[in-house]
């Protein structure tokens, strides 16, 4: 086996049983670590431990020696459907078909002891998606399933430049596997379907910086480059009996978002840690994405097939508040809101965003050698209601079906995170 395919094969093993569902902001985990999420992902001016190579590299110069924190993220989610009042199944309420979701998370960092200078290596999923809806939705023409599977290497460096001042850079290797299905026709007693799936690569960067003017005050930011991946694969086109089974080579370009997140830390004593960020995601990177096709494809399918996305840019807002005790000890609280990326004018069920507020709760230790943290996050989000959709793509314009309806959407999860440093 080869060092590609070597690498292919250990990222399935980490990502394999991980189908990452329908998350808010278009397609972005916020959640890397126990700590963090308890706070409500607001981290980015505190940043002190191992995750902050992904929340802000600048911030692994406040750990000495060497450092090893990993965690899962363990996610249970019930987006819902119901059609509008002029549908025949208006009555109904539809739910996906996959519930659960697992996501690791792996970081090591190490600080020289004669020089200002930290390094650090973290392996996550900051994107994923994965969802199926039955059949019978009156949408399965715009859209049957999805899944993408994203993990990132991610190898830092961070310089202290001052006692109170750091900065840091890294470079982002990503691999990503997609797939999308959507049927050809209304109905489904019969096989019709067409599917596009592929994988690829893509290299970006990550900066961090990380300054604290005063004992009581903190200030972060961090910036992820966009990045775009070739997916390389084939599409699958099914019409049973009209068109046999064909299988084409494939490929499309996803430019995955820059972000850009800002923070303020306020300590008031030792023992209290409150933090607001302001999280940016330049979702409109997603526009019209062309499956282009190898070899001529059955009628109507075209060569290429444009699917119209027009994402827009998000804001999420982040809020968290930790309490520190004598032993060890600390509890936290936190809160996001998460605008909705995706318009209603090409709204697709596969991702079904909507404006989401997220509540967490936690508790972790602190200690000399080996720490911990346990958090419980809830996820709600109030009716979206759409109306005067228009498919993506071809096959739903032709057999005259759209996403128009109302969505829902609530979560639970549960974040833990366990470290060791030496």
């Amino acid at each position: 086996m080869n060092r590609h395919n070597t690498v292919k094969a250990l990222v399935a093993a980490a990502l394999g049983g991980a189908p990452l569902t329908l998350l808010a902001g278009g397609m972005r985990l916020l959640s890397q670590d126990g700590f963090a999420t308890a706070r409500g992902e607001a981290f980015v001016a505190t940043a002190d431990n191992a995750s902050a190579i992904y929340y802000n590299p600048a911030g692994i110069t406040q750990l000495e020696g060497s450092h090893l924190r990993g965690g899962i993220y363990g996610i249970y989610l019930d987006p819902t459907f119901r059609p509008p009042s002029d549908k025949p199944n208006s009555g109904d309420t539809y739910h996906i078909e996959n519930n659960y979701a697992a996501v690791p998370q792996l970081y090591f960092t190490h600080t020289l002891t004669n020089l200002p200078v930290s390094f650090g290596l973290g392996a996550y999923a900051p994107f994923g998606l994965g969802s199926e809806w039955p059949q019978d939705t009156g949408f399965r023409t715009v859209a049957i399933s999805s899944d993408l599977k994203y993990l990132t290497i991610n190898p830092v460096v961070a310089v202290k430049l001052a006692p109170t001042f750091s900065i840091a850079g890294g470079v982002t290797v990503n691999y990503a596997k997609i797939e999308m299905k959507q049927g050809l026709r209304e109905f489904y007693s019969t096989p019709n379907s067409f599917r596009f799936s592929g994988d690829g690569w893509s290299v970006g960067y990550n900066l961090g910086a990380l300054w604290q003017p005063h004992e009581k005050i903190s200030f972060g930011a961090t910036f992820r480059s966009a990045a775009t991946t070739t997916f390389d694969g084939h599409t699958d086109i099914e019409q049973y009996p009209v068109i046999p089974s064909t299988k084409l080579p494939a490929q499309a370009d996803f430019k995955f978002p820059l972000n850009a997140v800002v923070g303020l830390s306020y300590r008031p004593t030792p023992k209290w840690n409150f933090e607001f960020d302001a999280d940016y995601t330049d979702w409109s990177s997603f526009g019209t994405i062309n499956i282009q096709q190898s070899g001529t494809p059955p009628f109507p399918v075209k060569q290429s097939v444009p699917v119209t996305l027009d994402w827009q840019p998000s804001w999420a807002y982040k809020f968290g508040a930790t309490r520190y005790f004598e032993n060890d000890w600390h509890v936290s609280a936190g809160y996001v809101f998460n605008q909705n990326s995706v318009p209603d004018d090409y709204y697709t069920p596969l991702v079904a965003d909507m404006d989401r507020h997220f509540f967490s709760l936690g508790v972790g230790r602190k200690g000399r050698r080996f720490d911990f943290d346990v958090a419980y996050q809830f996820g709600y989000g109030a009716t979206h209601t759409v109306t005067g959709s228009t498919p993506s793509s071809q096959p739903g314009a032709v057999a005259g079906q759209d996403a128009n309806g109302k969505y829902n959407f609530i979560s639970h999860a549960l974040l833990v995170s366990a470290g060791v440093h030496f």
